[in-house]
Formats: structure tokens, C-alpha cells, sequence
């Protein structure tokens, strides 16, 4: 196959690039902008690799979609180009308006009018896939899954836009009849993740013996996915999904912030004892705005329709990413110096810093 993967430098596209291309050899065109947490280092195993290119590109740039569609004429399009970081969507919402929305939009238009040139049987086989987050669901209680039916009701301004870029994918699909299908998945985390979400933040402060900042009293609960896992899911939803369907990807993974945490930390008492033990850095910090308490996936009907199981547990999946950050400070640490160093993002109001 054909596919172009938008934001493939990123760390979920990375995962879909090395899958589709290094071990599935599909043709793969990565078209990314390349902003704060776009890496190439991310597909160094790639670089020599004849299924893949890389192209510079803004999705918000018409003209410079239009003629990629025309020159690569893909089989299919992976859509993950997107400003992804909560506390980020906080600090600055115009970002993730004109990349989640504007950028959704841009893409589906050039899109459609590439899909309206196909014969028959590639315009029946083309798909568009949106790949979505379960945060557009808003906020679960004790009990209860998200599931595809489960209306949207979003608390941060990215998850808002990703409710409005899912909404436009559908409304492409109904309206022109342009094969879509959309994929919302629960948390992920494994290897090349940026720095600054949960579990990356955690690893790498916790080996420089920094504060472990959690928000609130750690209680907010999350199920989590091996980014791996979810790059198998989403080629599966994109070759095998039906147009207008949505696909819930999770990995029946729930636990709380605080149990992330002193996991994380078990482990590295385990791999670097010196520090250990390394619970002891953990600081509760004032919570996130609008921090929805809980998320779960029901990933039932991908599991029935599509055959896909997560093939990690949370306890085998960590310890790999554990390891992966011990072995590769070669990706992470130019991140750190250069980029992100740690400090605390999406405040409204107090200090600029967790730790």
C-alpha cells in the first residue's frame, strides 16, 4: 500500500511510520511540520529504509496538499498531525485551533478532491483514517466505559478541538461520501515519547533526582496503551474498518496517576538503584484546570470486528519503556537540554514551575 501519515514525527505517527514501513513494508509518505515535539530521531531506523520519505509540510498549507495527493496518489491517509499536550492547549489554544481544526479541514478537502479523481475500485478501497483521542468523551465516574456511541463533552481546549476535527471528519463522510473512519484511543506511552507527559516526565526527573510532580492527590485514573499495541490498531481500523464507523482503541489498562508513578519508580529502584528509593521525590502539586477524573476505553468492538487485542499488559509494557530510557539517552537528552526541560505547563495563575 500507499499511505500518507501525517504528523509521522511525532510519537504515535513515528510508531505508525516504523510499523508500516520497517516492519510491514508498506510505502509510506510522513508529512510533518515538524513543531517542538516533532523528532526525525524518532525514525532514525528508517533513514535508509526505500518504503519511506519524509516531506516537510504544514497540513494547514492547501496548496502544498493538493500536490502531495497528486504526486504520491496514496492508497490512504493516516491523519495523526495534531497539537496534543493538555497543559499546552491551556497556555495557548490558538495553536490547537488551527492545527486540529483548520489542519483537519485543509487535509479532508485535499483529500476529497484527490478521492473524486480515483476509478472505481481505488476510490472503493481509499480510506481517510482521523485518529482521535478518548478525551473527547469528557469525564467517566467510578463506574462505566467510553464506548463509540458515548456522546462528546470536552473540558480542555484540546479536547475540544479534537471533538470539532472528529465531528468534521464525519460530517466529510456524510455529506461527500468520502471514506472516513475514526479511531479515539486511551493514553498511550513506550518509547520516543516527548518529555513532557506523565510517564517520560516521571523517568527522566526521577534519574536526575528532580521533584515527581502529580497533580491533586493523584487519584485521576487513566487506561493505558502501549503506543505499539496501537500502531498494529490503527492499520487495522485503516485497512479493515468500515467508512463512517468509529473504533475505540484501549488497552484495559486503568490506574491512577500516583500508581504510575510509584510503579515507575519500583521499577527504576529495580534497573538504578542509586536514588532508590525513588518514591521519595514524588511531590503533589495544585491540579491541572478542568482535570477530568477519569477515562476508560470499552475496546469491545474493535476486539469483535477487527480481531485486535493489545498484546501488553501496563506491567510488561512500563518495564519496557523503563528500560528504553535507560538505554537511549542519546534521544531524549538533547529534549531535555534543548526543548523541555521539566518546568510546569498550563497554569493560569502561581508559579511557572513543578519541580
Amino acid at each position: 500500500m500507499r499511505l500518507i501519515v501525517t504528523g509521522g514525527a511525532g510519537f504515535i505517527g513515528s510508531a505508525v511510520c516504523r510499523f508500516l514501513s520497517g516492519e510491514l513494508g508498506h510505502q509510506v509518505l510522513n508529512v510533518d511540520k515538524l513543531t517542538y515535539a516533532g523528532n526525525l530521531a524518532s525514525l532514525r531506523s528508517l533513514d535508509s529504509a526505500k518504503t519511506y520519505r519524509f516531506v516537510r509540510a504544514d497540513i494547514c498549507d492547501e496548496q502544498a496538499m493538493a500536490v502531495l495527493f497528486q504526486e504520491f496518489r496514496p492508497d490512504g491517509v493516516m491523519h495523526l498531525a495534531a497539537e496534543s499536550h493538555v497543559d499546552r492547549s491551556i497556555d495557548r489554544a490558538v495553536d490547537f485551533v488551527q492545527t486540529n481544526v483548520t489542519g483537519t479541514f485543509v487535509l479532508l478537502e485535499a483529500a476529497r478532491a484527490y478521492w473524486n479523481t480515483l476509478r472505481a475500485p481505488e476510490r472503493e478501497s481509499f480510506r481517510f483514517l482521523q485518529v482521535s483521542t478518548d478525551e473527547v468523551y469528557g469525564s467517566l465516574g467510578a463506574d462505566g466505559l467510553f464506548q463509540e456511541t458515548t456522546p462528546y463533552d470536552p473540558s480542555s481546549p484540546y479536547s475540544a478541538s479534537k471533538a470539532a476535527a472528529d465531528h468534521l471528519a464525519s460530517a466529510w463522510y456524510r455529506t461527500y461520501g468520502l471514506p472516513v473512519v475514526i479511531s479515539n484511543c486511551s493514553n498511550n506511552y513506550g518509547p520516543y515519547h516527548f518529555p513532557e507527559k506523565l510517564i517520560p516526565l516521571t523517568i527522566l526527573n526521577a534519574l536526575d533526582g528532580r521533584q515527581l510532580p502529580i497533580y491533586g492527590k493523584g487519584e485521576n485514573i487513566r487506561d493505558w496503551l502501549y503506543v505499539e499495541d496501537h500502531a498494529r490498531a490503527l492499520f487495522q481500523i485503516m485497512t479493515r474498518g468500515r467508512p463512517g464507523e468509529k473504533y475505540n482503541v484501549g488497552g484495559r489498562n486503568e490506574r491512577r496517576n500516583i500508581d504510575v508513578v510509584r510503579r515507575i519508580c519500583e521499577v527504576l529502584d529495580e534497573m538504578r538503584p542509586n536514588g532508590a528509593p525513588h518514591e521519595q521525590l514524588i511531590r503533589f502539586v495544585a491540579d491541572r484546570p478542568g482535570h477530568d477524573h477519569r477515562y476508560a476505553i470499552d475496546a469491545g468492538k474493535l476486539e469483535g470486528e477487527l480481531g485486535w487485542r493489545a498484546e501488553e499488559s501496563f506491567d510488561t509494557g512500563i518495564v519496557k519503556t523503563v528500560r528504553w530510557y535507560l538505554d537511549n539517552s542519546w534521544w531524549w537528552k538533547p529534549l531535555r537540554q534543548g526543548i523541555y526541560e521539566g518546568e510546569r505547563l498550563g497554569l493560569i495563575h502561581g508559579d511557572s514551575r513543578a519541580g
